[in-house]
């Protein structure tokens, strides 16, 4: 049996691969990759390396085995259809049998388009009648404070989420709770909502940029409408922009503010709080 992580050395994936090699035995960690090079150092450490592609569904015709427990890690190619190409990881999966099917998803409260296709995937695992676990990532602290560059030279946090509070985790915290579902027990046919312990507001997140960086920063609100050409105009594509954008309407709305506890629990710590995020990206 194995335990098999798509999207292996993605930001996320990372995270899952190196805490399972914290408590499970290297050869038996699968990292699906496109690029095996990138895989190398993985590979070094005696984890198994499988090259596949979401786009080529022949390629993952051997990946999986009966009774391996899975992690699909999302897809990030909005452009190409993404519940379709996690289908294909899907019937891959149901087909050779594997005991535990798990999806990195979107918190159920979450109505802006970037949930669509998460739950557009939910479906089709539950229409699939595979043994699944669904791990409805909240937003995570990375999304700012690896964008804090702009912040720093503009003297400006600027978001389209109003008053709107939000609690976000570091990714590690995320994955650790992926490796606790793979490695543990008792969670299949489980959905988790995981979110950080504490939420904060973008005036928060701004006085806390400015109390670490000795800078003057200030929230900078806009709308919706400004803040994705003000995405588009920093070189991302019209439709992600609006994407992107609209998750701060959801903010707005108190979507993403929920602190249900239920990351903590899965990793039996507290969750990263951003001060600590946004002192390691000042460090750099």
């Amino acid at each position: 049996m194995s335990i098999v992580i798509t999207g292996a050395t993605g930001h996320l994936g990372r995270h899952v691969v190196e805490g399972l090699l914290e408590k499970v035995p290297a050869d038996r960690i699968t990292a699906v990759v496109r690029d095996p090079e990138k895989a190398a150092g993985f590979a070094a450490r005696g984890v198994r390396i499988a090259v596949a592609d979401y786009n080529e569904p022949d390629t993952f015709g051997t990946v999986f085995s009966p009774g391996d427990k899975v992690l699909l890690i999302s897809g990030n190619e909005f452009d190409k259809g993404r519940v379709r190409q996690h289908q294909v990881v899907l019937d891959a999966a149901k087909a050779a049998g594997v005991a535990l099917f798990a999806y990195t998803s979107a918190p159920g409260s979450l109505t802006a388009a970037l949930a669509d296709d998460h739950r557009g995937t939910e479906r089709a695992i539950a229409d699939s009648g595979i043994t699944y676990a669904l791990l409805r990532n909240g937003w995570y602290n990375e999304n700012y404070t690896e964008n804090l560059a702009p912040v720093l030279e503009y003297g400006a946090v600027t978001q389209a989420a109003g008053e709107g509070r939000i609690a976000p985790a570091a990714r590690a915290d995320y994955a650790a709770a992926a490796v606790a579902v793979l490695t543990g027990e008792g969670h299949e046919n489980k959905t988790y909502e995981l979110s950080g312990d504490t939420a904060w507001s973008f005036a928060e997140y701004a006085a806390e940029v400015a109390k670490q960086s000795g800078k003057d920063i200030a929230y900078h609100p806009v709308s919706v409408e400004a803040f994705t050409g003000i995405l588009a105009g920093a070189g991302l594509p019209e439709p992600l922009a609006a994407i992107i954008a609209g998750v701060d309407a959801s903010i707005e709305k108190g979507e993403l503010a929920a602190t249900s506890g239920e990351l903590s629990r899965l990793t039996g710590r507290p969750t990263t709080p951003i001060a600590e995020s946004i002192a390691a990206a000042l460090k750099g």
